[in-house]
């Protein structure tokens, strides 16, 4: 089997939780090295990985094929563009980058150097958006006519984590953070919206980034989608309610994938590596074919962020479609970009 080289620029929460265990777990790949600037965590799970102090001297001594930029948002353009210049084929995390400028200069880059460059917008596996896809794709809603997608959490007080949560650096805040999946998922949905009118700022005061942002996207034919996010909803709220002229779906956030990742899951390839659901966490009430209401609860099958990393290897391996490349999710920065402008100017922004 190939073997894809890897590097990955940070050994934080995101190298421990996402991206290295599923680099250890696929044949296809084989973790080179890790940049820890002054720890060695990574030696125990990940011995054969050399450890470098730094990104620029991992990219000068690494035996790698692709680069993993899993860094705070404000270092994604610089390191990118690096890894790019050195010949290396780049993973980023979400977000993308700080704005849309950046992403499009990475793109180009990308381009002229014939790499490739994917976003790691990784709740695209998630079991719950999986479901609603599936729901959306039998047409038995009829007309899509409103559709709301929530990412809410309970965390009233600082994480501490100052990329995120200080507001005079550039794409710190929920927008940018959970923003990132929840307008990626919209535009995966119904595509590109005409116009949005967005509300972002913090509820927990000027001195901090924004955690809570709604926004209002407008598409044809009287489709209204909107994306939400608070960090004060102590009672979880359905995370996908669509509604057309057949019927409703409201689907719970049930994705545990994190979770169990953080607490010491293996994701083991090609196998189910995660822990049944307790209960269905769907409901689906629609208007079948002869006009009787059929209502029903489900449960949805698991996703898995492993299928990210296998759509990469068989882009690298067989040249299959790149999962997330980077061209496509410019779109999601641009949206971004507009969101913030709209809830500075109090305006409706065209897209």
């Amino acid at each position: 089997m190939q073997l894809v080289k890897v590097g990955l620029c940070a050994f934080g929460m995101s190298g421990k939780v996402f991206h290295a265990p599923f680099l250890k777990e696929h044949p296809g790949y084989f973790m080179s090295a890790v940049v820890e600037r002054s720890k060695n965590d990574s030696n125990e799970k990940y011995p054969d990985a050399i450890i470098y102090r730094s990104v620029e001297e991992m990219l000068k001594n690494a035996d790698i094929d692709m680069v993993v930029v899993n860094t705070p948002v404000q270092t994604h353009f610089e390191y990118a563009k690096m890894a790019l210049e050195a010949g290396k084929n780049v993973v980023v995390e979400k977000p993308f980058t700080v704005n849309t400028s950046e992403a499009e200069e990475l793109v180009k880059l990308a381009e002229e150097k014939g790499l490739f460059l994917s976003v790691y917008q990784n709740r695209r596996f998630d079991r719950d958006f999986l479901q609603v896809k599936n729901i959306i794709s039998e047409g038995k809603l009829g007309n899509i006519k409103e559709v709301e997608i929530r990412f809410d959490r309970f965390r009233t007080t600082a994480s501490g984590k100052v990329h995120k949560e200080n507001p005079d650096l550039p794409a710190s805040g929920a927008l940018h953070d959970l923003g990132a999946h929840l307008t990626d998922q919209a535009i995966q949905l119904f595509g590109t919206p005409e116009k949005l009118f967005a509300d972002v700022f913090s509820m927990k005061g000027t001195e901090y980034a924004n955690d809570y942002f709604e926004i209002l996207l407008y598409y044809p034919d009287s489709l209204r989608v909107r994306v939400k996010a608070s960090v004060f909803t102590k009672e979880d709220h359905y995370a996908y309610k669509i509604h057309g002229d057949r019927g409703s779906f409201l689907q719970e956030r049930t994705d545990n994938q994190e979770a169990e990742l953080v607490a010491g899951a293996i994701p083991e390839y090609n196998k189910d590596w995660q822990s049944p659901l307790n209960g269905d966490d769907s409901i689906l009430n629609y208007l079948d074919e002869n006009g009787d209401t059929i209502r029903i609860t489900q449960s949805s099958k698991a996703g898995d962020y492993m299928d990210y990393y296998q759509e990469i290897y068989e882009h690298v391996v067989f040249g299959n479609p790149l999962p997330s490349p980077g061209k496509e999710v410019i779109q999601n920065m641009k949206l971004i970009d507009k969101a913030l402008e709209s809830a500075e100017s109090g305006q409706i922004i065209k897209f």
